[in-house]
């Protein structure tokens, strides 16, 4: 079910879109000034310690912390079984998920050179049932086929860029199939963050898709010590809201 505190929101966000559209592209562009490019994060250094990925400018790229979220991605975009294709690597934790479901295939998207590098030096590129394929997922959109399940997760792009990934949707997601993303929208604004969930839903829904938000408690994955030496916050909300997203054949 999608959960009632987010009902409220869809139904104003239905009659405030105009508004609610101005507002967010506000946060865009403060996104786009204060952040890395997606081009300037392929082409710097990062670095890997145990519990983080992080870029020169000690932004976390991804952290351990979000292991358990990354495994209720899996298991969403894994219920179906099949082929399943994720879009971004990173530390790989949703990855290792993926593969405790045995998928009959498991493509991977990287397009970070030194996150591609480790993943083949780590066995990757060795397992039966993966492919990899190194470039941004706008750049190899001709190589990827149909899945039964997908999963969203890059750094360095921005709003628009998922909104434009959703658009192949209907070619890449098999009916039936199940999508999800990682739901890190204004992950430091409670307010901003129900705004987008439910922007999103309307907009998955103009495309003919339903999605669940399930809430999952992140509270005790967020120690203090957690964030020591990044130098940003990307989540500091009690709950998160995972997308579960499916197209249905019903009129919106």
């Amino acid at each position: 079910m999608v959960y009632t505190r987010l009902d409220g929101w869809k139904r104003a966000l239905s009659v405030c879109g105009v508004q609610a559209e101005l507002i967010l592209g506000t946060i865009a562009r403060k996104d786009k000034e204060s952040g890395h490019s997606n081009a300037c994060y392929l082409e710097d250094r990062v670095s890997f310690s145990e519990d983080k990925l992080m870029d020169t400018d000690s932004k976390a790229v991804m952290m351990a912390w979000e292991k358990p979220l990354m495994e209720a991605h899996a298991k969403a975009v894994c219920s179906n079984e099949g082929h399943v294709l994720n879009i971004g690597f990173g530390m790989g934790l949703v990855d290792t998920a993926i593969q405790q479901y045995n998928p009959i295939s498991h493509t991977i998207v990287e397009a970070h050179p030194e996150v591609y590098d480790r993943m083949l030096r780590n066995g990757w590129g060795e397992k039966e049932n993966v492919k990899i394929l190194f470039g941004r997922w706008q750049d190899v959109l001709p190589q990827l086929e149909s899945y039964d399940g997908i999963f969203f997760d890059t750094y360095g792009e921005y709003y628009e860029d998922m909104r434009e990934f959703h658009q192949h949707l209907p070619k890449l997601l098999k009916p039936g199939g199940i999508y999800s993303f990682f739901n890190g929208l204004c992950g430091d604004n409670a307010f901003f963050h129900v705004v987008y969930c439910n922007l999103v839903s309307l907009e998955l829904e103009n495309l003919g898709y339903t999605t669940q938000l399930v809430p999952l408690p992140v509270k005790d994955c967020l120690a203090k010590d957690v964030w020591e030496g990044v130098r940003q916050k990307y989540w500091q909300l009690d709950t998160y809201y995972l997308p579960v997203c499916q197209y249905t054949d019903e009129p919106v």
